[in-house]
């Protein structure tokens, strides 16, 4: 027989239920329903409820069937109008079978009894054994140490070691307890640890606050529930913000129903371990913006330790310190701001229900299913888990909600001295900013010394050529300065004895002319005329010179005083030239040899 895909809905006084039976004959519909038995046959179909709430057969039940959807509407009238059916979307849980009428379990505790919690004593569910091919053993030497969903399996790895070594991480789970399995994590997280890797997510944080501006689909349901919370109608049915695929219909169809005996600490470590599941797929969910990928599977079963190390926990604060750590540890985007983000998702998650929770869940089972060997987990863990959550009490995830979110989770808890990384990283940080501005500043300054380096070569280099240009003077004057000597030292020898019997005069005359020849030299080399002027100007000098010594002694003095005004105009002219061609009022050399007609022509007027 196969069991139709199937949708339960309900308003105050009627249940819906709608029934997709593509192959039946519209003939051929066979309905039961009595209190909260709901049955339905129709050829190669059958459905077997069991209802939250009773029903009741008063003549107001109708059915219709739609010819184009193939599909069978039911709705049949509530005993108590106005009750509401919680759990319609637990498809699971309400394909159990009948309730068995008597009054023992069919599977009991034999010998310590423990006192039956609240839970226990509020759902009585029928206990039955699952028969499969494989019986574990229930001793061996060594004994073996429990693992999966609620402890309840032990001796797996002994028959599939190959398959789970890919999967898990501790290395022999069936003779490693549980103390051992932690003290190999926590060495294991701290060897994998990279500061580096840390720090450079630290401060390179695009990429994260990228992703963390992604909204998954809880955060809208959870806002639609926080707005329907004032409406009375609505204050239970928190299920109605959430919705199930087809898929996920038909995976929840396929599942089998079972019943779990849990004591009270397996209790505590399933609710524990399913915090853990749930922040590792909220983190994977964030990164990935929900979108599936091949990394998925991995970063799932990285991140819980419930799944890679078959952790068990004691306390809320324990299941998200040890996420924290796994986070800054093993997958490619390692910030504490992605920790928080999976925190306060899972809350949410939480405090919309079961029904976000096994929606997360049917996930979770596609994620390791097409993952080759992580669909070994779905049957140590997930399908477990997704089975197990259809039965559980909306108040126990209420209060497991409101746990985690009073938890606290700083980054001193986690053991990495991760505010010392941080408080030297910025101070190298703030360092390489100052050696940055100072190599900026001596950037900006080196154009200005090395234009000034420029003028200077340019300087010097025009220092130089002007030198150049002096000294090639100098050379010029200088054979000049030698027909000048030689002429005046014929002019000496020719007028020797005039000098030495003229008293005074004639020799005022010639020390003039010399003085005059002399001051007309410097002149000379200072300027840059043409070198042929000052020869005319010297022979000017020496044929006045020689006219002077033929002529009577006043006559002379006269020509005496004529010739050093003559020799003061003719001075100034070449200096003013001289400023023009240069640019620079430099004055002239005294030239460091004393010419001895000087003292001569200056003694002869102190006695005058």
């Amino acid at each position: 027989m196969i069991t139709p895909a199937f949708e339960l809905s309900q308003d105050p006084d009627f249940l819906t239920i709608i029934i997709e039976v593509p192959y039946a004959r519209a003939s051929e519909f066979d309905l039961y329903f009595e209190g909260e038995d709901f049955k339905f046959y129709s050829k190669p179909y059958f459905l077997r409820l069991t209802l939250p709430g009773r029903i009741v057969e008063d003549g107001r039940e109708k059915a219709s069937y739609n010819v184009d959807k193939r599909t069978l509407t039911i709705r049949l009238p509530k005993e108590s109008p106005g009750q509401y059916f919680e759990g319609l979307d637990m498809v699971t849980s309400l394909l159990a079978p009948k309730k068995s009428r008597s009054a023992k379990h069919l599977v009991e505790e034999i010998g310590a009894s423990a006192v039956l919690s609240e839970e226990e004593e509020e759902e009585e569910f029928e206990w039955e054994i699952e028969q499969t091919p494989y019986k574990e053993t229930a001793e061996s030497f060594p004994p073996l140490h429990c693992y999966g969903f609620g402890n309840l399996r032990s001796g797996v790895f002994q028959r599939l070691q190959d398959e789970l070594s890919d999967v898990v991480d501790v290395k022999d789970p069936d003779k490693t307890p549980v103390c051992e399995r932690r003290k190999e994590r926590l060495a294991a997280e701290a060897a994998k640890f990279d500061s580096d890797h840390y720090l450079a997510d630290f401060f390179e944080d695009e990429a994260i606050q990228h992703v963390l501006k992604y909204k998954p689909w809880w955060v809208e349901a959870h806002e639609k529930m926080i707005a329907l919370q004032g409406e009375s109608h609505q204050k239970h049915n928190n299920n109605t913000v959430v919705a199930f695929t087809e898929e996920e219909k038909e995976q929840l169809r396929r599942f089998t129903n079972k019943s779990y005996l849990l004591d009270k600490r397996s209790r505590h470590h399933v609710y524990l371990s399913l915090i853990d599941i749930l922040l590792a797929y909220c983190y994977d969910i964030c990164v990935n913006e929900g979108e599936q990928n091949v990394e998925s599977s991995w970063n799932v079963r990285k991140l819980s330790a419930t799944l890679c190390w078959l952790e068990c926990f004691h306390d809320i604060h324990d299941v998200v310190v040890c996420f924290g750590r796994r986070v800054l540890c093993y997958p490619l985007h390692r910030h504490f701001d992605l920790v928080t983000r999976a925190l306060n998702d899972t809350v949410m998650i939480l405090q919309l229900g079961r029904a976000a929770v096994l929606k997360c869940l049917l996930d979770i089972h596609k994620i390791f299913r097409e993952s080759d060997p992580a669909y070994l987990l779905n049957d140590l863990f997930i399908t477990d888990y997704c089975v197990w959550i259809q039965k559980t009490k909306s108040k126990k995830l209420a209060a497991l909600s409101e746990s985690l979110q009073k938890t606290t989770l700083a980054k001193s808890h986690l053991g990495f001295e991760l505010e010392e990384l941080e408080a030297a990283a910025l101070l190298v940080q703030e360092e390489e900013r100052h050696l940055k501005a100072a190599a900026a500043v001596s950037r900006q300054q080196l154009p200005s010394s090395e234009s000034e380096t420029s003028d200077s070569e340019e300087s010097s280099s025009t220092s130089s050529e002007t030198e150049g240009s002096d000294s090639d003077e100098q050379e010029s004057s200088a054979g000049e300065d030698g027909k000048i000597n030689s002429s005046q030292g014929v002019l000496q020898e020719e007028g020797t004895a005039p000098l030495i019997d003229c008293n005074g005069l004639r020799q005022v005359a010639n020390t003039s002319m010399v003085e005059v020849s002399d001051e007309k030299s410097k002149a000379s080399l200072q300027s840059t005329s043409v070198p042929g002027k000052l020869i005319e100007e010297l022979e000017k000098q020496m044929h006045t010179a020689i006219s002077l010594s033929e002529q009577p002694e006043e006559l002379a003095a006269a020509s005496c005083f004529a010739l050093r005004e003559q020799e003061e105009n003719h001075v100034s002219e070449p200096d003013k030239h001289l400023e023009a061609s240069t640019g620079k009022g430099n004055f002239l050399e005294v030239p460091s040899k004393t010419n001895p007609l000087l003292f001569l022509c200056s003694t002869n007027e102190d006695e005058d």
